[in-house]
């Protein structure tokens, strides 16, 4: 039986907030969205008049609110991106349905809710989001406790991808959170940071080429939150040695920007070391095995980024490499983090992530699907222009524990398919491979939208796990 005494608060990653801005006549921000992309359209709300580059932030926002109206409205339902800025990402219906589905309700007339969906405003400070998550989440605790009965010591449960655990855990260690809260569950969180964040802001965003002749690289250096995305984990290649974005020189940004980026990491550590309950609370569910971006060197004002810390790489989700998804001073074996062969953009939606969350909700054992044993990486660009082919490198390798169900080998083959947000296969193809080996699928032709990329078996009885990303094929002409 599901214990639903407590509230569920749900967090999404950043820009995985619909965002709007508040009538000059009184009407609310749900009536004039300017971020809330919907069946993969979001070209047109980069392009349109009123858009989200519109709403840059001023310099030396800090951690405080511009004052410029603008409000968070809902989680995103679909595949979400700023071209450059980061990884797109699906939407969180599949997530909130599966809690609907054990129980967990928003609030409905009288009806006090255990289910809090709670978006943000992601281009702010997450030290400002988790203090407004305060007035978002405590209200609506003490709303459920006053049933009494069983409800009357309730505690809020986190449940948090991406950058949302980061605002979450802002809330629970500097803001009073911890005492009223009783897990906090991340998934595909940058405990540590994400190194593509400094590539994506020392390069800034591609541009000039064909229709992406927007500069969408002064919205993204406007961002606090964007900045505390890089990683605090010694990531800068110089020479032999690996050095902080606060013990070298990072080109292109604002010094005081990137120290107060490392503050917001450090600061957060050291509370997290100060309470003895942080860690046990804190539930880690990690991507891994997919090709990711871990270290970086500069060179000429520009980034480049390596996949290795020299001759080893740890792999990660994609976007966030294992050296920063792993928190609370661990090592990346900790038994604290939960690992799954998934890409980022899709780790809310798949489904052995979602039976960890309902384990964790229920304390109560959940039948799990038969977990295989060839592992699948797929590299999926985040961006294509219409016309250029779309090119996915795919490898798979047998889990080095597999034993005799490994049989030695992986399948001679893997399914690649593209298909829309809403399922509908735009292409397939099939490829050898070997182990470890890459081998590229390529699409040509295919039309602009946001689309999904599923690298699988072509044997259902293979035991190989599939992986999921999400690409923004933009269109030529706007």
């Amino acid at each position: 039986m599901n214990n639903n005494n407590d509230v569920v608060v749900v967090l999404p990653g950043i820009m995985g907030s619909t965002l709007g801005v508040r009538g000059a006549d009184g009407s609310p921000a749900a009536d004039h969205l300017f971020w809330a992309p919907s069946g993969g359209a979001i070209w047109k709300l980069i392009r349109r008049r009123d858009s989200i580059l519109d709403h840059e932030l001023p310099e030396g926002i800090g951690d405080e609110h511009p004052g410029d109206g603008v409000e968070p409205v809902g989680l995103m339902p679909d595949v979400h991106a700023i071209p450059g800025i980061w990884t797109p990402l699906k939407g969180y219906d599949v997530l909130v349905n599966q809690l609907r589905s054990l129980g967990y309700h928003e609030a409905t007339g009288d009806r006090p809710a255990n289910l809090v969906l709670a978006p943000y405003d992601w281009r702010l400070s997450n030290r400002y989001n988790g203090q407004r998550l305060a007035t978002v989440v405590e209200p609506a605790l003490e709303r459920w406790r006053a049933q009494g009965g069983p409800y009357a010591d309730a505690r809020l449960v986190f449940v948090c991808h991406s950058m949302g655990g980061l605002v979450a855990r802002w809330y629970v260690e500097k803001c009073g959170g911890h005492e009223v809260t009783r897990k906090l569950i991340t998934l595909g969180t940058p405990w540590r940071g994400a190194t593509n964040a400094i590539e994506q802001l020392v390069n800034g965003v591609r541009k000039g080429i064909g229709p992406l002749s927007i500069n969408l690289t002064g919205f993204a250096r406007s961002l606090p939150s964007l900045h505390q995305l890089m990683p605090e984990f010694a990531c800068i290649a110089d020479g032999s040695e690996y050095l902080k974005t606060t013990e070298t020189t990072v080109p292109e940004l604002r010094t005081d920007m990137v120290a107060d980026a490392m503050a917001f990491h450090t600061t957060l550590q050291e509370a997290e070391r100060a309470r003895a309950d942080s860690r046990g609370m804190a539930h880690l569910i990690v991507g891994i095995r997919q090709p990711t971006n871990t270290t970086v060197r500069f060179s000429g004002g520009r980034a480049t980024v390596s996949e290795s810390f020299g001759a080893e790489n740890d792999f990660g989700d994609g976007t966030v490499p294992l050296a920063g998804a792993i928190g609370h001073d661990e090592r990346l074996d900790t038994n604290i983090a939960v690992r799954v062969p998934e890409n980022h953009s899709a780790l809310q939606c798949n489904r052995f992530v979602l039976d960890q969350v309902q384990e964790l909700l229920t304390a109560a054992p959940v039948r799990r699907r038969d977990l295989s044993s060839v592992n699948v990486r797929a590299r999926v660009p985040d961006l294509v222009v219409e016309g250029e082919p779309l090119e996915v490198d795919v490898s798979a390798e047998m889990d080095a524990d597999a034993g005799p169900l490994a049989a030695g080998a992986v399948p001679a083959s893997l399914e690649v398919t593209v298909h829309t947000e809403k399922g509908r296969v735009l292409a397939r193809e099939v490829v050898a491979i070997s182990n470890g080996g890459d081998t590229r699928a390529s699409f040509a032709g295919l039309p602009p939208g946001t689309h999904t990329v599923t690298v699988t078996g072509t044997d259902p009885g293979a035991g190989v796990r599939p992986v999921t990303s999400s690409v923004l094929l933009w269109p030529a002409t706007p």
